[in-house]
């Protein structure tokens, strides 16, 4: 599909040293006096989002408008800071934003406005606010059951001016509650994990969507009897009817659609493909739904796609698609009032570096001195960083929708022809097209935890880093120095995820869905919940599968060590190719001895010509354990997961299948640390015979970039769009054979230093639960690994901070200078 033509005008532009980013405003030639500022996000996509904007609480998930239009409100539901935000709608002001200890999704007004509901997420309970003087003031509660750990979790709401109605995704439930009594008066068991509720105008009918189970369920809100089942597509989310209530839009977060359905029959009659090409691989993730005044038009929360899509809904069955409309980034939430639209940006307009961020360390290592005085809940923690807006704007004319599309279409670097064939050189080990065929036969993915660029390589010379936010430098990790020295470096390497709960998943899938994005910011903030990803929850899994999904259907062999091996009955196309000797994430094994059960493994399978074409290790030692008594020193476990990747590199580079194999590395997030470039800023590695020497690649890569390269290299098609949109790494790579193998160096650490001293951090350590990836407060947790390394009384560099922004399309063509 070709694009027509959009030009651009430049009044402003910083180029920032090494990055692909600028700061500008563009013009619409076309309506001069229509300015919007584009925003290159570090996963490669961009930013124009319109209108005037109010700036909101991490993670607004849910925006209402109340009965009579006098109010707006808003449920922002992260990591830092949890709020209920009022908004006067005709002035659209804020009018009062209360804070809040837990909120999920749920909001109502009572039909006379005077109250607001709003769910209490793990707290297990529906708060009533009394709205006096246009302000919230807490008057009452709702309680389901105890809190966190006892499993309820409250999430979507509606009510009537005598009960409330509410769906709770943990015990997979729907609650009738009497208002007057502030009781319970019916509980009903939910096939699966619901996400909201809504109830028909006459008050009859009460619909329920089953984001874990797709379908859309219709109780009698008397009596709460299911009345109808309808299928839906994957992760059915928001729910909007039409005023006479013949009419459900349902959207759905793991997939590229939103469901028709007709209520008197039942019957799904029409399916929106949302998405900015027709048939594109999952990663539009519609997540909201709002009809026009008149209900002729139907907007979309597009999540990934950063746009609104807006369709013509007046003749049912025969909808039209109109254009799309810039965003924010990751829009959660669309209402319509009067001629106004108002749209929820989860994650604001930005991203942004994060020099103040959190780092890990433990109490003997004297090489810095200071502790991070900035590691408490939201600060540059990437977990809180990204503060959410509002955007506002009219609904856009015929004439101005069709620019609004042309910015969108010119924000994505996904199209359709990247599916099959994509940038590249001829004659390189990366293929340009899928199917082609490469001299690469085996691939080898380690996947690590954690880490920024900054905290490892911040010390290289020739690379874009701050030395100041070095934590472990080439004495600590000398090989990880190593492998970058003598093949490549990249300093312009971004991870898609904030933490580890989207980072497996974003590591493995190119993609995080909606109940994963929604949910872990909960845990992450201390507020309850489970680490229910890493495979081990169904409705967090893509629609399509992870990469050894594709490559078994394509008839690949596989092998997975530790690797998602914790519920591998819920991942059929993995639990038979697993090594179950190697062992799982374990912060007590070292990684140096999950070197040797490879080894081990790998020597067998190289004996009868059997190494898999995909190997996937997990080695996430540099997670570190803080200042836990009795368990090594942060330098020592980073120093210990750096030594095996160099023997594991090393030894490969000896062996008899080195000319066809690679190796990648990455990060699976950069939470844990500070950068001054950005907070998604990480490390990632690659080397084999292939691979360039002493050579420096500046390019804008991802994790997608690094997935979409494997990709290629086994003749996959790409899993979402952002796979299929990213940049291949084929700078990396040469058609030389280097036959050089790589000699591992020996750790400059003592890897059984252990933590001795007692203090507050290492009884903060003690008492963490380090059992999965990110089960403890991470804030907490890596103010003690700063400390560990920057000891207890220096302070923390100046910030630095760099922007995410760009204009024009001539940024990526000077990627070597």
């Amino acid at each position: 599909m070709k694009l027509p033509v959009f030009i651009l005008s430049v009044f402003l532009f910083l180029a920032c040293k090494n990055q692909n980013k600028l700061v500008g405003e563009v013009e619409i030639q076309e309506l001069k006096n229509l300015r919007v500022k584009r925003v290159q996000l570090p996963n490669g996509w961009s930013l124009t989002p319109v209108g005037e904007s109010l700036n909101l609480q991490d993670l607004p998930l849910n925006l209402i408008v109340s009965p009579t239009k006098k109010y707006l409100a808003v449920t922002n539901n992260g990591q830092s800071t949890q709020s209920i935000t009022l908004i006067d709608a005709k002035s659209e002001k804020i009018l009062d934003d209360k804070k809040i200890d837990k909120a999920y999704v749920g909001l109502a007004f009572s039909p006379d406005e005077k109250y607001l509901y709003a769910s209490g997420g793990n707290d297990n309970k529906v708060l009533i606010y009394k709205i006096v003087n246009s302000k919230l003031e807490l008057d009452g509660e709702i309680i389901l059951d105890k809190p966190w750990p006892v499993k309820v979790s409250p999430a979507g709401i509606c009510a009537t001016d005598k009960y409330i109605y509410v769906v709770a995704k943990e015990n997979n439930s729907l609650y009738k509650l009497d208002i007057a009594g502030k009781s319970i008066l019916k509980k009903v068991d939910l096939p699966a994990e619901p996400y909201t509720c809504l109830l028909s105008p006459d008050k009859n009918s009460l619909y329920v969507s089953l984001w874990g189970g797709a379908k859309v369920l219709i109780f009698d809100a008397a009596g709460l009897d299911q009345k109808a089942a309808i299928e839906t597509d994957k992760n059915p989310n928001d729910m909007v009817l039409t005023k006479d209530g013949k009419y459900l839009y349902v959207s759905h977060g793991n997939d590229n659609t939103v469901s028709l359905i007709d209520t008197e029959t039942g019957a799904r009659i029409e399916t929106l493909s949302c998405s900015l090409y027709p048939d594109a691989p999952l990663g539009s993730t519609p997540n909201g739904v709002a009809l026009s005044e008149d209900e002729a038009i139907l907007y979309i929360a597009n999540a990934d796609n950063n746009c609104l899509a807006v369709f013509e809904v007046e003749n049912k069955g025969k909808s039209r698609s109109l254009g799309f409309i810039p965003t924010g980034w990751y829009p959660t939430s669309v209402k319509t009032l009067g001629n106004r639209v108002f749209v929820t940006n989860g994650k604001g307009f930005s991203s942004s570096p994060n020099p103040d961020g959190p780092n890990p360390v433990s109490s003997r290592d004297p090489q810095f001195k200071g502790p991070n005085p900035q590691a408490v809940r939201g600060s540059q923690y990437i977990g809180g960083l990204f503060k959410g807006t509002l955007s506002m704007f009219d609904a856009p004319s015929e004439r101005l929708l069709a620019e609004y599309s042309k910015l969108v279409y010119e924000n994505t670097p996904y199209n359709k022809s990247k599916e099959l064939a994509t940038e590249g050189e001829p004659g390189n080990p990366i293929p340009m097209k899928v199917g082609e065929s490469s001299p690469i036969k085996y691939v080898f993915y380690i996947i690590k935890e954690n880490r920024t660029y900054d905290q490892i390589l911040g010390d290289v010379k020739a690379g874009n880093g701050d030395a100041s936010l070095c934590l472990f430098p080439e004495k600590v990790t000398p090989n990880l120095h190593a492998i970058a020295n003598e093949f490549v470096l990249l300093d312009n390497f971004y991870v898609d995820a904030e933490v580890s709960a989207d980072g497996h998943n974003w590591s493995t899938a190119a993609y995080a869905n909606d109940y994963i994005e929604k949910s872990w910011v909960t845990s992450y903030g201390g507020r309850g919940g489970t680490y229910d990803f890493e495979g081990s929850r169904k409705i967090a899994h893509p629609k399509n599968g992870f990469l050894w999904d594709f490559a078994t259907r394509a008839g690949l062999s596989v092998r997975s060590y530790g690797i998602f091996t914790d519920k591998p009955e819920f991942l059929p196309n993995l639990k038979n190719n697993i090594c179950y000797n190697y062992p799982p994430y374990n912060l007590s094994i070292k990684d140096s001895d999950r070197f040797g059960f490879w080894k081990a493994d790998f020597d067998s399978l190289l004996a009868i010509q059997k190494v898999p074409r995909l190997n996937m290790i997990r080695m996430g030692n540099d997670h570190t354990a803080g200042a836990r008594l009795g368990m090594p020193t942060t330098s020592a476990m980073v120093a210990d997961n750096d030594l095996s990747v160099g023997r594991l590199v090393d030894y490969l580079s000896h062996s008899s299948i080195w000319k066809e194999s690679v190796v990648f590395v990455l990060e699976d997030d950069a939470q844990n640390g500070s950068d001054h470039v950005d907070a998604h800023r990480s490390t990632a590695y690659v080397a084999g015979g292939l691979v360039k020497r002493n050579y420096v690649d500046h390019t804008m890569y991802s994790t997608s970039g690094m997935l979409r390269t494997i990709e290629l290299i086994l003749g996959l098609p790409p899993m979402s769009q952002y796979d299929a949109a990213a940049i291949p790494m084929y700078k990396c790579f040469t058609p030389a054979f280097d036959k050089t193998p790589f000699a591992h160096r020996k750790n400059n650490i003592d890897l059984d230093e252990m933590n001795i001293e007692v203090n507050d951090n290492s009884r903060k350590s003690g008492k963490m639960d380090f059992s999965k990836p990110d089960l403890i407060n991470d804030l907490e947790m890596s103010k003690i690994v700063w400390q560990s390394v920057k000891g207890l009384h220096s302070e923390m560099p100046a910030p630095k901070r760099s922007a995410f922004i760009t204009v024009g399309q001539k940024e990526d063509d000077d990627d070597d200078d």
